[in-house]
């Protein structure tokens, strides 16, 4: 990726990359940075994605290398991640299937980890 983007701006392409690679492998995307609201303590869902009967919450790290992608995700992180994700869940009232996983994108290529948190 170019160095003179912001790290704002490549989240948002690599959220962008995550999201055409899901859908080549089949998953619909139902929600992009999915927040359950402010100053509930919950964390942002990059991408909420459905397969069958299975949604999947993937969290997307663009990092220089795998490692650095997951240093970048914290317990704290995690556990914010696991109440958005109940709570959309519970809000939407879905009784299939769900997992998290972690895409990270290294410049452009991309890896994906499934059941990751």
């Amino acid at each position: 990726m170019r160095s003179d983007k912001t790290s704002y701006q490549i989240g948002l392409y690599s959220e962008f990359l995550a999201r055409m690679y899901l859908r080549f492998h089949g998953y619909k995307i139902l929600k992009k940075r999915y927040i359950t609201g402010k100053k509930t303590n919950r964390a942002e869902i990059d991408i909420i994605a459905k397969r069958k009967n299975t949604i999947v919450f993937v969290e997307v790290k663009a990092r220089k290398n795998i490692p650095a992608a997951w240093d970048a995700i914290t317990p704290i992180q995690s556990a914010r991640l696991r109440r958005a994700a109940e709570t959309y869940l519970i809000n939407n009232h879905w009784n299939g299937d769900a997992r998290f996983d972690v895409i990270v994108v290294c410049g452009h290529k991309i890896y994906w980890a499934k059941n990751a948190i």
